[in-house]
């Protein structure tokens, strides 16, 4: 007697292994997210991306295992305190001309929908655009500090309860990085499974105070770094952020290549010990049988400049300032690939999207970076736009660029080809008439594309000359007892 067809269904049915029947639903099968986000990290600190003087034995990993994108910027910024600008252009996948970057009020978030898209959320670390919008964004969270900056052995951080709403503000017990750590490795370790999850890790290193613990600085102190290429002991005229700025005053002036070479020191010395916190995540994302359906984002909010041009700090559009890491692995993503496509912190927003199959909100900024990783396109733009404050503008493309200082009209052209470190203005040479006229008119068609209304300078004018030499100083309540005694005191 033959079998009926349901009798042969049931039967095949019963043949089927058991983890073929149990298998999660489409959702679960998203890759989860892994969001690893530094704090004033240059783009020029990563060992595996040609920096022989630092150690990065983990972030050198991603490098090896995912795909490299070393044309990124942050998109300038409305606030001397750079972070807030660009942390809120990650989030929302927007300029900070179209949005309240300081709040993120009514702005749809980048966790937020994936929260929306059955991700669950956690966030720990930096969050420094207002508690509002953290809670909106993220559905768990422990050590969250609320704020730009914190001495890094006592930070002032908040949990969030079971009652979904944030606990009294307390202080971290350990360094800052090794706490964010602690909370990451914690979630990952209670994570169920049922839902894909959007991790999110915002470190406070290397921002200042750039303090170490002990060892990871001695460990620099003793290499004698070298200067940066563009070393300078001053910037020669005010761009606008150099007198009475807490960043640029965390040296005297002039700057000494020994203040450099110690500073350097200090800030290296942060990021690997960074570096260390990021390797026992990815060991805990290993042992959770995660790792390989994983996407692990490496990131930071902008670079610093650490005696380049004179400069402390990252009040300015030269790139040492305005260029950051970006490295994404994980499934689907080639591996030890890289590109020198132009591209912004706002673009991962889109790219997450477009990689996890969630639709992209329609309003964004940003473009996807995967066709850049598919080899589908070359490039997503063909040029950058860094607008900060009304103080500064630049733009650039491939081989030149062209910044301008609307309150003192300057300009400054580089022939980055020639000049990677920006240090020979060529704007009178009559030969570069032509490109000066290309990228005045290549900013004007970023400023209506963006809705920046500022007016720029059309014609150079020298700027006047300053010195800075003996100009008094203040330490902020952050610097530790030892930082004040090194940087301000009287030989100072």
């Amino acid at each position: 007697m033959k079998n009926s067809p349901l009798s042969v269904i049931a039967l095949l049915l019963l043949a089927l292994p058991i983890s073929l029947l149990a298998q999660p639903t489409s959702q679960a099968k998203k890759p989860n997210v892994l969001f690893l986000f530094a704090d004033d990290m240059r783009a020029d600190t990563i060992a595996a991306h040609g920096n022989p003087h630092i150690k990065t034995p983990n972030i050198d990993g991603l490098v090896r295992r995912g795909f490299s994108f070393r044309g990124n910027y942050v998109f300038g910024g409305n606030n001397g305190a750079v972070c807030v600008p660009s942390r809120a252009m990650l989030m929302s996948g927007k300029t900070w001309f179209q949005m309240d970057a300081p709040t993120l009020k009514g702005v749809r978030l980048m966790p937020e929908h994936l929260g929306e898209n059955g991700y669950v959320t956690f966030g720990t670390g930096k969050w420094h655009n207002g508690q509002p919008s953290w809670l909106r964004a993220f559905q768990h969270g422990k050590t969250v500090m609320f704020g730009g900056m914190s001495d890094h052995t006592k930070v002032p951080v908040r949990d969030l309860g079971v009652d979904g709403k944030l606990t009294a503000q307390r202080t971290g017990e350990k360094f800052s990085s090794e706490m964010f750590a602690d909370s990451a490795i914690e979630f990952l370790q209670n994570h169920d499974g049922q839902k894909p999850f959007f991790a999110y890790v915002a470190f406070t290193a290397p921002h200042d105070p750039r303090q170490p613990p002990e060892a990871y600085r001695e460990m620099y102190y003793r290499k004698r770094l070298p200067l940066p290429a563009n070393f300078l002991p001053q910037l020669p005229f005010d761009n606008g952020m150099m007198r009475d700025l807490r960043d640029e005053n965390l040296g005297a002036w002039p700057r000494t290549e020994k203040m450099i070479r110690d500073q350097l020191a200090e800030y290296y010395g942060l990021i690997t010990h960074m570096d260390e916190q990021i390797g026992r995540i990815l060991e805990a994302l290993q042992k959770s049988g995660q790792a390989d359906n994983t996407i692990i984002v490496f990131a930071a909010d902008n670079g610093l400049a650490l005696g380049s041009h004179g400069l402390l700090g990252k009040q300015n559009v030269f790139e040492h300032s305005m260029r950051t890491p970006l490295i994404l692995a994980g499934p689907g993503i080639p591996k030890g690939k890289s590109t020198r496509a132009f591209t912004y912190l706002f673009d991962i927003f889109p790219t997450l999207c477009d990689t996890l199959g969630i639709v992209t909100p329609a309003d964004l900024a940003g473009e996807s970076l995967r066709p850049l990783w598919e080899g589908k396109k070359p490039r997503v733009r063909d040029s950058v736009f860094l607008p900060f404050l009304d103080i500064q503008r630049a733009v650039r493309d491939e081989r030149w660029k062209l910044i301008a200082y609307p309150k003192i009209r300057h300009l400054q052209l580089f022939d980055l080809q020639t000049d990677p470190h920006e240090m020979r203005n060529v704007i009178a040479r009559p030969e570069n008439a032509k490109h000066i006229a290309r990228l005045q008119t290549l900013m004007k068609q970023w400023q209506t594309r963006v809705g920046d209304t500022l007016t720029i300078p059309t014609e150079n004018k020298q700027p006047a000359q300053v010195d800075l030499t003996g100009q008094k100083r203040k330490p902020d309540q952050w610097q530790p007892d030892w930082i004040v005694k090194k940087y301000f005191g009287d030989s100072q």
